[in-house]
């Protein structure tokens, strides 16, 4: 299983927007306080949209509360890995798969990175920007990893429960064929 472990966020449209993806892909999301908002935001559930009520997440005084009840691997995304993430061998994990994000201004604290620095890893960028939106790292991420697994549960077509695989046959014409 994949988590996605927020430590410290701030900006409540990117927890939202975290946790539309999180219900997307079927993880769990973790966040790390203290939290820049409160759960019950307006913003927060606004940008989660109705996936809200889909969402499996748990909120933990500090990392060191999470990380002692949550046995896996963790692998820490910051500007400061020394690693790519899409070169780890995401099939070889045979636990559940913790992807830890920062908080936007300051990332994950330096101590814990430096604690576990064979973890760390980086999304690759040009040198004018520090970092990705939080938001846009959790899913370029996670979708790597999934992409790596063979997008387990996932539905590689539209869900016959929504508009269908085959929704846009109804619009072919003579012109477009």
């Amino acid at each position: 299983m994949i988590h996605i472990v927020l430590y410290e966020p701030e900006i409540p449209q990117n927890t939202g927007n975290i946790m539309r993806t999180c219900v997307a892909i079927g993880a769990k999301l973790h966040l790390i306080e203290p939290l820049g908002f409160k759960i019950d935001e307006a913003k927060l559930k606004r940008s989660a949209l109705d996936y809200f009520e889909h969402l499996d997440y748990q909120v933990y005084k500090n990392f060191s509360m999470f990380e002692e009840t949550h046995p896996g691997e963790y692998f820490f995304l910051t500007r400061y890995g020394k690693q790519n993430y899409v070169d780890f061998d995401f099939k070889e994990v045979k636990r559940d798969i913790y992807l830890v994000f920062g908080k936007e201004s300051t990332g994950i604290d330096k101590y814990l990175l430096a604690k576990h620095l064979d973890r760390c890893y980086r999304i690759p960028t040009t040198s004018k920007v520090r970092a990705l939106n939080l938001s846009n790292a959790v899913a370029i991420v996670s979708y790597e990893v999934l992409r790596q697994l063979g997008y387990p549960d996932l539905e590689l077509q539209e869900p016959e429960n929504m508009k269908g695989k085959d929704f846009l046959d109804q619009f072919i014409t003579k012109e477009n064929t």
